[in-house]
C-alpha cells in the first residue's frame, strides 16, 4: 500500500512540475507579447485555495495559478488569468504604483491599452449580447430553420436571408454600438498540427462571419505538449454565428466524405483531408457569390474598426504565413462541388456530433 502511495504522490509531483512549467513558459511567451519583456521572471506556485483563479504577491515576487483551472479549464482561460495576473505584477514592478486599490485607475488602464480582462473575480468575460443582439440571432435562427426545406429553392433563399440580416446587422452596428464590447472565443480542440481544411474554415469565418481569426499556442495539459486552436474575436452574436458555422461545417464536412466513401467504395482515410479541403473551398465559393450579389445592392461592408483595434491590442506582433492550396485531385473536386451545395441550416444540439449551437448561451 505504501509502495502504491508513493508512486500516486510521485506521479502527483510530476503533474505540478510539468503545470509549472507549462505556466513559467506561457508567462515568458506573454511577456514577449505583450509586456515587451519589461517584467522579471517571478516564482511560480499552484493554488487550491477556494474560488481564487490566480493572485499575485509582490512581497515574495510570487505568481500563482489555481491547480484545477490548470487541469479543468481550456488553455486560452488559463491564459486571460495569467496576463491578469501579470497586469499586476506590471503595476507593482514596472510602473511602481502601490497608493490605488489592487483593481484602481493604473490596473485597469494597463488591462484596456493591452486588451486584458480586468474583471476581479470569476472566470473572464465572454461578451453579454444586447436585447438586438438577441433579436437578431433569434430571427436568423428562424431563417436557417427554413433553410432545412426539402425545396432547394426555398432552403437557398432562406440561407441567403440570413447572410443578408446577418450583413444589414453588422453594417448598422458600428454607428449604433460604438461603445460595445468585444470578446474572443477559441473554437475546436486543440490540435498538434493545423491542417488545410482548418486553415480554409477560419479563413471563411474571417471573410464572411464579421470575425477576426488568429491560430494562437496553447499548452495540451493532458498530452504535456504544445498546439494550436483557432481563436476568433468580435462581438457577442457574431461570435457565436462564428461557433455555429465553425461546427456545422467540420460536422457537415466529415458526414460528407463518409456519404462520398460509401458511394464510391472506398475503405480508408487516405484522402479524407483533401476532400474536406474541397468542401471548405466550395462552401467559400457559394458565400463569395451571396456577398457578390450583395455588393450589387449596395451592401459593402468595408470592416469594423472597433473589431480591428481589439484584435491588434490582443495580438501586438501577428505573423502572417500564406499557404498555397494542395494540388488538384479527383478528391478535392468532388469535395469542391459537394461543398458548393452545402445549404446552412437549423442547429443540432444534441451529443458530440451537434452541428454547432445558436443561441445556445445568455
Amino acid at each position: 500500500m505504501s509502495s502504491m502511495h508513493e508512486r500516486l504522490r510521485q506521479h502527483e509531483a510530476m503533474l505540478d512540475a510539468a503545470l509549472l512549467r507549462a505556466t513559467r513558459v506561457a508567462h515568458d511567451d506573454v511577456n514577449a507579447t505583450l509586456f515587451r519583456r519589461k517584467l522579471r521572471r517571478p516564482s511560480f506556485a499552484l493554488l487550491d485555495v477556494g474560488a481564487l483563479l490566480g493572485r499575485w504577491d509582490g512581497a515574495t515576487r510570487t505568481l500563482e495559478i489555481q491547480r484545477r483551472l490548470l487541469l479543468e479549464h481550456p488553455w486560452g482561460v488559463v491564459l486571460e488569468v495569467l496576463k491578469h495576473e501579470m497586469a499586476h505584477q506590471y503595476v507593482d514592478e514596472v510602473l511602481g504604483v502601490s497608493d490605488e486599490a489592487a483593481h484602481g485607475p493604473a490596473f485597469r488602464s494597463v488591462c484596456q491599452k493591452l486588451g486584458i480582462d480586468a474583471a476581479a473575480t470569476g472566470l473572464p468575460e465572454a461578451g453579454a449580447k444586447t436585447p438586438e443582439e438577441q433579436r437578431v440571432l433569434e430571427r436568423i435562427a428562424k431563417l436557417l430553420a427554413l433553410a432545412d426545406s426539402p425545396n432547394e429553392h426555398e432552403a437557398r433563399a432562406a440561407m441567403a436571408a440570413a447572410q443578408k440580416l446577418m450583413l444589414r446587422h453588422n453594417l448598422e452596428r458600428p454607428a449604433k454600438e460604438a461603445a460595445r464590447g468585444y470578446a474572443y472565443r477559441h473554437l475546436g480542440a486543440p490540435s498538434g498540427r493545423v491542417h488545410e481544411h482548418e486553415r480554409l474554415l477560419a479563413s471563411i469565418l474571417a471573410e464572411h462571419f464579421f470575425v477576426e481569426t488568429i491560430w494562437v499556442p496553447v499548452w495540451r495539459v493532458v498530452e504535456q505538449k504544445r498546439g494550436s486552436v483557432l481563436e476568433v474575436c468580435g462581438s457577442p452574436a457574431n461570435l457565436e454565428l462564428a461557433e455555429y458555422a465553425h461546427s456545422f461545417l467540420l460536422h457537415t464536412g466529415e458526414e460528407l466524405w463518409r456519404a462520398h466513401k460509401r458511394a464510391l467504395g472506398i475503405g480508408g482515410d487516405r484522402d479524407r483531408r483533401v476532400y474536406l479541403a474541397g468542401v471548405m473551398s466550395g462552401f467559400s465559393e457559394q458565400l463569395r457569390e451571396q456577398a457578390r450579389r450583395s455588393r450589387e445592392e449596395g451592401l459593402v461592408w468595408v470592416g469594423d474598426p472597433g473589431l480591428a483595434e481589439f484584435y491588434r491590442r490582443r495580438n501586438p506582433y501577428v505573423r502572417t504565413v500564406r499557404f498555397g492550396g494542395g494540388p488538384g485531385s479527383d478528391a478535392r473536386e468532388h469535395g469542391r462541388n459537394a461543398g458548393r451545395q452545402i445549404v446552412l441550416n437549423k442547429p443540432v444540439t444534441a451529443g458530440p456530433t451537434s452541428s454547432g449551437k445558436l443561441l445556445g448561451r445568455g
